[in-house]
């Protein structure tokens, strides 16, 4: 597996996704969400790859880990109210930020890294960090995309 190459293709398939949307603020891009609290969602995800690769990489602070932690069966409704009155902007700039950390994150973890089962054992020991990529990232990111797609569908036909 590439998992630079999983990595680049899932944020493209996402940054596609959204290209036309223009209505942000109706809610029903994801149940009662909006478009923008779907992307408050997924920026969220993408400060936990930060910080899951940054364990990797000497450790540091987990945020957004520790929060989904504490409260999962909450966690998706706190990082969107969290976003309650942010701009579109805001909300984008999260998610890029993210983004970029993570690509300089995941450039410093050894290549054969990736494939070791075992190295998240919070997350299950029988994985690797490929896995969770896949599984978390790509496949996280697909699912909401083809969400976003349909929104802008919808929202084209009002």
């Amino acid at each position: 597996m590439n998992a630079a190459d999983i990595l680049k293709y899932g944020h493209l398939t996402l940054m596609g996704s959204i290209e036309g949307i223009t209505d942000w603020d109706t809610p029903g891009a994801v149940g009662t969400w909006t478009a923008k609290d779907l992307m408050s969602h997924l920026a969220c995800y993408e400060h936990i790859i930060a910080e899951v690769f940054q364990g990797f990489v000497g450790g540091g602070d987990t945020p957004y880990m520790k929060m989904m932690s504490a409260a999962y069966a909450e966690f998706n409704e706190k990082v969107v109210a969290a976003s309650q009155g942010k701009a579109l902007a805001e909300v984008m700039g999260d998610y890029n930020t993210a983004h970029e950390q993570m690509k300089r994150l995941f450039v410093q973890i050894p290549a054969e890294t990736f494939a070791q089962v075992g190295t998240l054992p919070w997350y299950g020991a029988e994985y690797s960090l490929d896995d969770y990529i896949v599984y978390t990232q790509y496949g996280h990111k697909c699912e909401h995309a083809a969400q976003f797609a349909a929104f802008r569908d919808r929202m084209k036909g009002k």
